[in-house]
């Protein structure tokens, strides 16, 4: 509830485990851990908490690209151009969000329109609007939550055709 906070806690014990797993893993397999990794000391050692944690230096073979990790980890991936990027992004079964960061316009609308994503951030990443809703693309999300279509969801559509003559 403090307003000066700007990452909490994860949700439990097993999820805090679950994401020090995947840190292992992502140096194990090879990324180099540029950031975090560890959990805090002081006041934040008894609760679930994580430094924000970016591994380099990885491909998407890596379990922590090719999984979601939900949990404060990025897996930086270098590529050589937007083609090898629209491959690397969309060959996950994943697609939830994503983020995009350039400087160019005409890139961001390439890659807006070929990433398979339910959300997608250009140099922003995080704010929604329920107005909106959100929902993923292939093994994330399930269906659309929020905005007209969500409540449609709800609604069973049926047509009827009488001959009362």
């Amino acid at each position: 509830m403090n307003p000066d906070t700007e990452l909490g806690p994860l949700v439990s014990q097993k999820q805090l485990d679950r994401v020090m797993r995947y840190v292992e893993l992502g140096s194990g397999e090879g990324a180099r851990l540029v950031a975090g990794g560890e959990r805090p000391g002081g006041d934040l050692a008894d609760g679930y908490f994580v430094r924000p944690t970016v591994f380099a230096d990885a491909n998407n073979d890596m379990t922590i690209a090719r999984e979601e990790i939900f949990g404060p980890v990025v897996t930086v991936i270098p590529f050589e151009d937007d083609e090898e990027e629209l491959r690397l992004a969309n060959s996950t079964e994943f697609g939830l969000a994503g983020g995009i960061w350039t400087r160019n316009l005409s890139s961001a609308h390439r890659m807006m329109r070929g990433v398979k994503a339910g959300t997608l951030w250009v140099n922003c990443y995080g704010p929604l609007d329920p107005g909106i809703g959100f929902g993923g693309y292939k093994m994330s999300g399930y269906g659309w939550k929020g905005s007209r279509d969500h409540v449609d969801s709800f609604l069973y559509t049926k047509a009827v055709y009488m001959n009362i003559g």
